[in-house]
């Protein structure tokens, strides 16, 4: 079961969408949930100012409706059904995830600030969820997204959860027909002139040459229909996978990564990626 989550915005619709065709891919049923506030979720019918809770109902039931219809006007034969849950939106859809494969959010809802390219549903829930989520950012309004055929980039790091990624990522590539490009970014100074510093950038290159072939041993025999692209680049993360990520179907990468805290649910490079890719991104969370 695929989970995609709605709030009226265009941004949601767009997430739906994309969650609907991601159904078919996988030939899974999709859930379209809104999460309301609990008190007017369960407000009794004889209290003073009942009509302000009937009237918060009756729009999240339309707001479900709403997704619902955004849903089957794909025309895919995927099974739509809606739950309409009590409490904070990103609990909420934490919690609904259980039984789930993929939650969808769209980047930035109705409560989000105007400017912020990620809202606080989209960074409250990556990292924290049992599956992986994917955040779909909305097309300009009044223009339609196109349906994405570019490849599906994926970042490696020789982290566990980045060989969950990897794994998510072939899959994805192979349901989609497209190619692979993984990328294996890391930060080191570039060196010009002394032949000492030389030596140790290079052997650096090579060391960062490995982490990548070795992650990507053996998937090709798994996958022997998705055609891969490896590439080493000595940049920061961030950038590297953003500019990978603008001419890309989908971007894949792992919650938190080789560089990052213990301890932190999200990591820096999949928090900044929020905030810059493009197309849409799917944070794959630790085991």
């Amino acid at each position: 079961m695929i989970v995609v989550g709605v709030d009226g915005s265009h941004a949601a619709l767009e997430a739906v969408g994309w969650a609907v065709r991601e159904a078919g891919l996988r030939g899974a049923r999709l859930r379209v949930v809104h999460v309301m506030p609990a008190w007017a979720f369960e407000m009794p019918e004889d209290v003073p100012h009942a009509d302000v809770g009937r009237w918060m109902r009756d729009g999240a039931a339309g707001m479900l409706a709403e997704g619902v219809e955004r849903a089957r006007a794909e025309g895919l034969p995927v099974e739509v059904e809606s739950l309409l849950l009590p409490g904070d939106p990103r609990r909420g859809l934490i919690e609904v995830t259980g039984e789930a494969e993929l939650l969808v959010v769209g980047s930035h809802g109705l409560g989000g600030f105007l400017g912020m390219l990620a809202g606080s549903v989209a960074l409250g829930v990556c990292g924290h969820t049992a599956c992986p989520v994917a955040v779909v950012r909305a097309a300009p309004a009044g223009q339609e997204r196109s349906v994405p055929e570019g490849p599906v980039v994926v970042g490696v790091d020789g982290s566990p959860v980045g060989a969950d990624a990897l794994a998510l990522a072939f899959a994805e590539a192979s349901a989609r027909g497209v190619g692979l490009r993984a990328v294996h970014a890391w930060s080191g100074p570039v060196i010009e002139g002394a032949p000492h510093l030389l030596e140790s950038a290079a052997r650096q290159e090579g060391d960062e040459q490995r982490v990548l072939a070795e992650a990507l041993a053996g998937w090709g025999e798994r996958y022997p229909d998705v055609k891969v692209t490896a590439q080493a680049v000595n940049g920061h993360p961030v950038d590297v996978l953003k500019d990978a990520a603008a001419r890309a179907g989908l971007l894949v990468v792992g919650s938190r990564g080789r560089g990052d805290l213990t301890g932190l649910l999200l990591g820096s490079v999949s928090h900044s990626l929020l905030h810059h890719a493009v197309c849409p991104l799917v944070v794959v969370p630790p085991r």
